[in-house]
C-alpha cells in the first residue's frame, strides 16, 4: 500500500497534482462539499435507526412527524452539495487539462523539425485530442471519484466503529483483502491502455495519410488494399480494447463477491447479537445498511483505479513530449539581430543526420547582402539540408554558420528567423482567408500594405475576381487555388514580412510554363535587394543568379557565374545539357 501511492504521486502524475494545487480556492470549497456529502450518507442509517427503533417499535408519534422533515433537509443539503462539489471538481479538471493540452501543443511547435521527421502527424494529433480526453477522465472523474469516496469511507468507517467496534472490525476485515485485485486490476489496465493508446495513435495516423493523400489512392486503385489496411489496423485496436473490457469486466464481480463476504458475516455476527438481546433491531438494521454503503465506495474505487491507470499510461504519453528535449538549444544569453542586410558566412560546414549518414562536408561560403546565390545538383546532394540550417531548423555537426561575423548559435531563434523569408516547392497555406494568409508574417500589417503584396506577387488580379476578394477562404492546405495562385499568395507572403534574407527552395519547379512565368517574375520582386538563396533544378531560372554553387554528395565541387561556369565544361555544363538534352526530348 505505501509503495503503490508513493509511485502514484510520484513524477509525472505529481505534476498533474501540483496543477491541482493552483486551484486551491475551488479545491477547498469542493471538498467542504464532499464532506458535507459524506456526513449526509452517513446520517442515512443513523435516520433508518431512529425509523426503526423510535417510530415502528416505540410508536413515538412526536419522531414521525420530525423524521421526514428531517429526510427533507437531508437531501436538500446532500443535493445541494453534491452540485457544487462536482461542478468545482469539473471546473478545476477541465482547467486543468486545458492547461496540458496547451502546454503539449506549445511543446510541440517549439521541437525542430528533426522531431517531425521521425514523428507521424496523427500519432501527435492523438495525443493531443484522445490522450488528453483520457487524463481529463482520470483528473474529473476518477481522482473526484476516489477524494469523494475516501471521505465517505472515512465517514461511514467512523459510524460503524462508533456503533459496534467488535462488528466493525468483522465488517471491516475484508477491506484490506480487497486492494490486492484493485492494484493488479489497476496494474493490467495500465499495460493494456499504453497498448490501446498506441494503436488508436497508428490508427490516427493511418487515417490522416489515407485523407490527404486520397487522390493517389484513387489514381492508382488502391481503395480496397486501404479498406484491408484499415480493417487490419481496426482489428487490433479492438484487440486491445477488449483486453482492458476483460479486466474491467472482472474487476466489479471480484469486488462484488468481496463485499459479499463481509455482508454475510455480519448477518450471521449480527444476527446472533440481536437473537441474543445484545443489540436492537434498529441499531444491527442501522449498521447493516452503513456497511452496505461503505461497500459500494470500496468497490467503486476499483473502478476509479482502473481509469485512474488508463490516465496514467496516457500522461506517459503526453509528458514524453512535455519532456522531450530539442537539440535546437538557444544560448543563455541570445544575442537579438538586427533588421537590414545581412552577410551569411559558411565556415567549414558539415552536417550528419547521424554516424553513417554524413549529408554536408566542409561547405564553406561567403554571401554578401542583396546577393542572389543559386544552388543546384542532383537530388539528394544535400542542397535543402543546407538552407534549413540557416533558419536553425537543424543544427550543424561541425563548423559554423555566421551572420554578420555572428555564430547563428549565438542569436535568438525568434530574431533569427525573423530575417529570414522562405518560399518552399510545395506551398502551403491554411484554412483561412486570403487576406490572413498573406498577413501571415506580418499580423500588424494594413490592408493596403496587403493589397500591394498582393499586386508584387501577381496575385492581385485573381484574388479580386474571388466572390469575396481577399476574404475569400482557401481551403485546407489552398485546395481551392491553382497551384500557381498558391504560390503566388506564398511570394506574397514572404514580401509582406520583408525579411532581409530569402530563402527560394524549388519554387518553381512543380509549376506550368505560363504559371511559372508569372511566378518568376513576382520572385523577381521578392528577391530586390535581399540576400537571397535558390534551390533549383531547372537551371534556366538561375541564369540571373550573381553566383551559382554546384553541390554534389555534400560538398560544393563549382561555384561562378552561369557564363563562367558553362565555359568550364564542367559539373554545372554537364548538369545544363542533360538537361537541354530531356528538354528537347519531351518537346520533340
Amino acid at each position: 500500500m505505501p509503495i503503490y501511492f508513493t509511485k502514484f504521486f510520484q513524477g509525472r502524475i505529481g505534476q498533474l497534482f501540483r496543477m491541482v494545487g493552483d486551484h486551491r480556492g475551488r479545491l477547498f470549497f469542493a471538498v467542504v462539499a464532499m464532506v458535507v456529502v459524506a456526513a449526509t450518507q452517513v446520517a442515512i442509517p443513523f435516520v433508518l435507526k431512529h425509523v426503526l427503533d423510535d417510530i415502528f417499535v416505540n410508536k413515538d408519534v412526536r419522531m414521525l412527524n420530525l423524521i421526514p422533515l428531517g429526510v427533507v433537509v437531508l437531501f436538500l443539503i446532500r443535493g445541494t452539495a453534491m452540485y457544487y462539489q462536482a461542478y468545482l471538481m469539473k471546473y478545476v479538471g477541465e482547467k486543468i487539462v486545458m492547461r496540458l493540452r496547451n502546454r503539449l501543443y506549445d511543446r510541440i511547435q517549439d521541437l525542430p523539425l528533426s522531431f517531425f521527421y521521425k514523428e507521424k502527424t496523427g500519432s501527435l494529433m492523438a495525443r493531443i485530442t484522445h490522450d488528453v480526453s483520457i487524463v481529463r477522465e482520470m483528473i474529473s472523474d476518477a481522482m473526484t471519484g476516489v477524494l469523494k469516496d475516501a471521505v465517505m469511507i472515512l465517514g461511514l468507517a467512523g459510524y460503524i466503529y462508533s456503533q459496534d467496534w467488535k462488528l466493525a472490525i468483522a465488517a471491516t476485515v475484508v477491506l484490506p483483502i480487497a486492494f490486492y485485485p484493485i492494484t493488479e486490476f489497476g496494474r493490467r489496465i495500465r499495460r493494456y491502455s499504453t497498448g490501446y493508446q498506441a494503436a488508436m495513435a497508428d490508427l490516427s495516423a493511418f487515417l490522416y495519410e489515407t485523407f490527404a493523400g486520397n487522390k493517389i489512392v484513387k489514381a492508382f486503385g488502391m481503395e480496397a488494399w486501404e479498406k484491408k489496411r484499415f480493417a487490419q489496423k481496426s482489428a487490433d485496436l479492438f484487440r486491445h480494447q477488449m483486453k482492458q473490457v476483460f479486466v474491467r469486466a472482472l474487476s466489479s464481480p471480484v469486488m462484488d463477491f468481496l463485499g459479499g463476504l463481509g455482508i454475510a458475516f455480519i448477518i450471521w455476527f449480527g444476527g446472533h447479537q440481536v437473537i441474543s438481546g445484545t443489540q436492537t433491531v434498529g441499531t444491527f438494521t442501522s449498521f447493516i445498511a452503513a456497511a452496505l454503503l461503505l461497500y459500494d465506495p470500496v468497490r467503486r474505487l476499483s473502478k476509479f483505479n482502473n481509469t485512474i491507470q488508463q490516465g496514467m499510461a496516457a500522461t506517459d504519453r503526453v509528458f514524453d513530449i512535455i519532456e522531450h528535449s530539442s537539440d535546437i538549444k538557444q544560448a543563455d544569453h541570445p544575442i537579438s539581430v538586427p533588421d537590414g542586410p545581412h552577410r551569411v558566412t559558411f565556415e567549414n560546414v558539415s552536417f550528419a543526420y547521424d554516424a553513417d549518414e554524413t549529408v554536408l562536408k566542409d561547405i564553406r561560403m561567403d554571401v554578401r547582402p542583396g546577393e542572389i546565390l543559386a544552388l543546384v545538383g542532383a537530388s539528394g546532394g544535400g542542397k535543402t539540408t543546407l538552407v534549413n540550417i540557416i533558419p536553425r531548423f537543424i543544427d550543424v555537426t561541425q563548423g559554423k554558420i555566421l551572420i554578420d561575423g555572428m555564430d547563428i548559435r549565438r542569436l535568438s531563434l525568434d530574431s533569427l528567423r525573423r530575417q529570414i523569408a522562405i518560399v518552399t516547392q510545395e506551398p502551403i497555406l491554411f484554412n483561412d482567408s486570403v487576406r490572413n494568409n498573406i498577413a501571415y508574417g506580418n499580423q500588424a500589417a494594413s490592408d493596403a500594405e496587403i493589397e500591394a503584396a498582393a499586386k508584387a506577387a501577381y496575385a492581385h488580379d485573381f484574388v479580386v475576381n474571388f466572390p469575396d476578394g481577399f476574404n475569400t477562404l482557401v481551403g485546407e492546405l489552398g485546395e481551392r487555388l491553382s497551384g500557381g495562385e498558391k504560390q503566388r499568395l506564398c511570394i506574397a507572403r514572404a514580401l509582406l514580412k520583408d525579411a532581409p534574407i530569402l530563402i527560394l527552395d524549388e519554387a518553381t519547379s512543380s509549376l506550368d510554363s505560363e504559371s511559372e512565368q508569372l511566378v518568376q517574375k513576382a520572385l523577381e520582386n521578392l528577391m530586390h535587394g535581399r540576400t537571397t538563396f535558390v534551390i533549383a533544378h531547372r537551371l534556366s531560372t538561375v541564369r540571373y543568379a550573381d553566383r551559382i554553387v554546384v553541390i554534389d554528395a555534400g560538398r560544393i565541387v563549382e561555384e561562378g557565374t552561369h557564363q563562367k561556369l558553362l565555359g568550364r565544361q564542367g559539373a554545372y555544363y554537364n548538369l545544363c545539357r542533360i538537361q537541354s538534352s530531356r528538354d528537347m526530348a519531351i518537346s520533340g
